[in-house]
């Protein structure tokens, strides 16, 4: 394939006589036509790339007769190299060993190489004549002679306007490739380009086919089958185990706390650790239990066999796997995974039922405990009935069917009101009376929480501006939790309100719970400082139950500390309950600040406190919380009965 681009044919070569001429053109004509009629047949069987330049190599060499047939692809990088990658009667390595290439250099000057930079065939011809042994020639020559032909051509291959490389033949007569037979080599190399061009966009076809399927079936992430394929898997799992008579089961796992992890180290962390615990998880299933991920941080496994005591040593072992702490952007992190476990048949037989019940038995895990729960009859009813809650608060809060309620707060030494902490109450048209502290916890995870902060505020203010138009001036504390603090706009709405309403400062208290505050200290301190710019004063509520520090306790600007109930309700009896209750008012009073016991539940625990010297007292002894409404008749009473008597009128309603 060294021989010089142009043809060296001159009258110093003897003519053979016009009848062996026609002869022997008639021969190559032929040649050329089978080859071009086999070179087609195995265009239509190809289905492979490198299959197709074999083959056409193959038939070109032993169909057509020709000497040596290969193909070489242009390298369209700064040297501009010639790749050969097909070859019939010689080695592609042996190809390789010579400096092709398709630049405008002597190098280049090769009849692959022209062919490929001219987009024209090339023919070489009578390349053993002695007459030409030249410098650029005799390269050729001796080529030639070493590997028994006499003349040689190339043909440009294009696939969409651009000659992807050359095919290229070399035959034993010297005086091959005339006129008719380079027409037809020229029509072969055409139709093995758009076999090349066809083979390629069918690949592609296939890798994209390849593509669609791996993002329908497939998670991107972690690359385990997902939520669907599962499905399917889980579908034809059961089907089986029905027709067999055998049980399988299914394990959910959901990663806990991921969210405060996305939050707090960022999305990157949290994939990180997705990955890692992919992998381990991975490593520890066995080839006939298929895992998954079903959910932003949650995995399943299906075992296709076994029934509870298999599916628990399994639970087992994932738990175990899965103890080990993740490191994540240089901290180790705890996953906490839990288990649920779902069986068929005993608890659902098709696949949805029994992914529902696997994922509801993963809420009643106690990570402490185990790590892993079985289904049982209440939990999907118990999952079901939380979701609907869910969905009716949003509906509930914006057709305005919460109430609010007050429950009232006393000064221990005058024994007078001297404000109410604002709750919220629903009346549910179905279920009833819903337990705050069940639909608030749903609404932070429903992301409902903000809609029902600003209810709360909505309706606290305008109660502040009832009182206030009847002559009452008490306080009026609202709860924020700690998406509220997050809120950028929470001290704009409530700045605006002050401004609706026209009501005092004074007259609007927030209490924030330690837990609420220490969930991100640094942004809650620089919303608690814009709080206090706007006058009002703050709360922190349940103090000892959480984990804040004396001196970040320093920082906060607060003015109230409330001791949470648990430690108020025991005082009597419990002598440690009573040195905490102790040491906190100490405390409270050694920081400038005032204190309230929340859970006073009898005449017993306002005395000690009054003893203790705490300030504000609230609770049951006092009053249960009551309607707004209501809450002026009940005070009136109580002012007259604690002003006309020794004892405290225990459980006072209005």
């Amino acid at each position: 394939m060294a021989y010089p681009a142009d043809d060296p044919t001159s009258s110093g070569v003897n003519p053979a006589p016009a009848s062996e001429q026609v002869a022997n053109e008639l021969a190559r004509v032929n040649r050329a036509l089978k080859t071009l009629s086999d070179g087609n047949r195995t265009l239509l069987r190809a289905s492979d790339e490198h299959e197709l330049l074999h083959d056409m190599c193959r038939v070109i060499v032993k169909t057509g007769g020709y000497r040596m047939a290969c193909v070489a692809y242009a390298e369209y990088d700064e040297q501009k190299r010639i790749h050969w990658v097909a070859c019939e009667g010689t080695e592609t390595a042996y190809m390789e060993t010579h400096d092709f290439t398709w630049s405008d250099t002597e190098l280049g000057r090769n009849a692959a190489g022209t062919a490929i930079r001219t987009g024209r065939a090339v023919v070489g011809r009578h390349l053993t004549d002695p007459a030409y042994a030249g410098p650029a020639y005799a390269r050729a020559r001796e080529n030639a002679i070493q590997k028994g032909y006499a003349s040689g051509s190339a043909f440009p291959l294009r696939v969409d306007g651009k000659v992807l490389g050359a095919l290229a033949l070399t035959a034993a007569e010297p005086d091959a490739f005339d006129a008719q037979e380079v027409d037809l080599l020229s029509e072969l190399a055409d139709d093995l380009a758009y076999g090349i061009a066809n083979l390629r966009t069918r690949a592609q076809h296939y890798a994209e086919q390849a593509t669609i399927a791996r993002l329908a079936y497939y998670d991107p992430l972690t690359g385990l089958p997902n939520r669907t394929l599962l499905w399917e898997v889980l579908d034809g799992a059961m089907q089986a185990a029905k027709q067999q008579h055998r049980a399988l089961a299914l394990l959910h796992l959901e990663v806990g706390r991921f969210h405060e992890i996305n939050k707090v180290l960022g999305y990157n962390s949290g994939d990180q650790l997705l990955q890692e615990l992919a992998r381990r998880l991975a490593r520890a299933v066995t080839d006939d239990e298929k895992l998954a991920r079903v959910g932003e941080a949650e995995f399943a496994v299906l075992l296709s066999h076994g029934g509870a005591a298999y599916a628990i040593q399994v639970a087992q072992r994932l738990v175990s796997t899965l103890r080990e702490p993740v490191q994540v952007s240089g901290l180790m992190l705890d996953a906490r995974v839990g288990i649920g476990i779902a069986l068929f048949p005993g608890h659902a037989t098709d696949a949805d039922a029994l992914i529902r019940r696997a994922n509801a038995a993963m809420h009643q895990v106690n990570p402490v405990q185990s790590g892993y729960a079985i289904y049982t009859g209440g939990q999907e009813q118990e999952h079901t009935r939380r979701l609907t809650i869910m969905g009716d608060l949003h509906r509930a809060i914006e057709n305005d069917e919460l109430r609010l309620y007050c429950q009232p707060k006393v000064d221990i030494a005058t024994r007078r009101v001297c404000g109410a902490e604002a709750l919220v109450r629903w009346q549910h048209r179905l279920h009833g009376m819903i337990a705050p502290t069940e639909f608030i916890k749903l609404a932070e995870q429903a992301g409902t929480i903000t809609p029902l902060t600003h209810w709360m505020l909505e309706a606290a203010f305008r109660q502040s501006y009832a009182w206030h138009e009847a002559g009452l001036e008490r306080a009026l504390a609202i709860n924020l939790s700690a998406l509220d603090l997050q809120d950028p706009q929470l001290i704009e709405r409530i700045d605006g309100l002050f401004s609706t309403w026209g009501v005092a400062p004074a007259l609007i208290q927030f209490e924030l719970t330690e837990s609420a505050v220490m969930a991100d200290p640094a942004s809650a301190l620089d919303t608690l400082a814009r709080l206090k710019q706007l006058g009002v004063q703050l709360c922190i509520d349940d103090y000892g139950t959480g984990y804040s520090s004396l001196s970040y306790l320093q920082k906060l600007p607060v003015d109230v500390l409330k001791i949470d109930q648990s430690f108020v309700m025991p005082m009597v009896t419990s002598d440690d309950s009573a040195a905490i209750v102790r040491s906190t008012i100490e405390l409270g009073h050694n920081l400038g600040l005032k204190v309230v016991a929340e859970g006073v539940e009898s005449q017993a625990i306002w005395e000690r406190l009054a003893a203790l010297g705490c300030d504000i007292a609230q609770g049951s002894f006092i009053s249960m919380p009551m309607q707004a409404e209501q809450f002026q008749e009940w005070a009136t009473k109580w002012s007259y009965l604690s002003g006309h008597g020794a004892d405290l009128p225990s459980g006072l309603t209005p």
